[in-house]
């Protein structure tokens, strides 16, 4: 599906149609327009201790790739051997070079090919084509993202709505991961708004002051924000799109990476970042789980009412829905 469009105003746009979530056909088409030329969470530097294997969102892109470090230099290189194609590194491991273990082929932690044994008299040999790719890689404070094929740079798609220097001590303390049976974009959709707030997160209402919320958008991102009745800041939600959302909270930020698998089932993986854990029972980051499981059960809702032949598009509150209109005008134009 392509060649749809999403007003600019938003006082007459429209929002995607029914079909966008129900095509399997625009489902791929996704895979390589917008995700395939987004930037992907990769964790934080001080992760990486050598050589840490990664798979790029399996079942999507299915891109095995290696990061590397040395001495403190971090890359992203394709893990994939340029003679027939094994893969070069299965777990995390520490050494100078990247060695294949079906034929010998070795090749420096930046990709450069080194040798190759029983290829004497190859005509050509090496060329280009024999060191491994080097992916796209960037960092955003200690946050490290690596994208196939950037539609633009990691600072365009960030932009400078929050300084990220403020949790330099934000440490990762837990990961889960949540099965959603909805399509991805609706995962997002629900994240973008705050109007929902007073009818489905009673507990979350009770705590940020629904009046006082606003969202501001940027060129690939969007900055929510919730503030309590004090009108100290509750919690700041960062969405990075297509996919990415950063939560800052008191004691620290909460990231979720949102990872589509098919047409109606996304895989939300959270990682929990704790600068300061005196505050972990602060703001609007207290109940996540509590908060994720509301969220799970509207989204999975309307990913069944899309399926009625009596609906296709809906409108935008021009006050509470900004972030989806945005989400939804990229898209469209990713898409396109």
């Amino acid at each position: 599906m392509t060649g749809f469009t999403i007003d600019p105003e938003i006082r007459k746009a429209r929002t995607l149609p029914s079909e966008f979530y129900l095509s399997g056909e625009t489902f791929e088409a996704s895979k390589r327009s917008i995700l395939g030329r987004s930037w992907h969470f990769a964790g934080t530097a001080d992760e990486v201790d050598n050589l840490k294997p990664i798979e790029l969102l399996p079942g999507v892109l299915d891109e095995q790739l290696l990061l590397t470090k040395k001495a403190g230099e971090l890359a992203c290189v394709s893990n994939v051997c340029t003679h027939r194609g094994k893969v070069l590194i299965d777990e995390p491991c520490r050494g100078d070079l990247i060695r294949c273990g079906y034929h010998g082929r070795r090749f420096s932690l930046d990709g450069k090919f080194l040798s190759m044994p029983e290829f004497e008299g190859v005509e050509n040999f090496p060329g280009p084509e024999d060191d491994l790719a080097r992916i796209p890689l960037s960092t955003w404070g200690r946050f490290a993202f690596i994208s196939l094929d950037p539609a633009a740079t990691l600072k365009e798609f960030i932009g400078d709505a929050v300084d990220i220097d403020e949790y330099s001590r934000a440490r990762l303390t837990e990961t889960r991961e949540f099965c959603i049976n909805a399509h991805w974009a609706l995962y997002c959709e629900n994240y973008l708004e705050g109007f929902h707030i007073p009818y489905v997160h009673r507990s979350l209402n009770e705590i940020v002051d629904y009046g006082t919320y606003k969202t501001e958008t940027f060129r690939y991102s969007s900055l929510q924000t919730g503030f309590d009745d004090n009108g100290d800041v509750a919690g700041r939600y960062l969405f990075v799109f297509p996919n990415l959302m950063f939560n800052f909270y008191p004691w620290g930020i909460s990231v979720n990476v949102v990872r589509p698998v098919s047409i109606d089932r996304t895989v939300v993986e959270f990682l929990t970042y704790v600068s300061d854990a005196s505050k972990l029972g602060e703001g609007a980051g207290k109940d996540l789980e509590g908060v994720e499981m509301e969220d799970e059960a509207v989204v999975e809702s309307v990913q069944k009412g899309i399926r009625s032949r009596f609906y296709d598009r809906g409108r935008y509150s021009p006050t509470r829905e900004q972030g989806t209109h945005h989400f939804h005008r990229l898209i469209a134009e990713f898409v396109d």
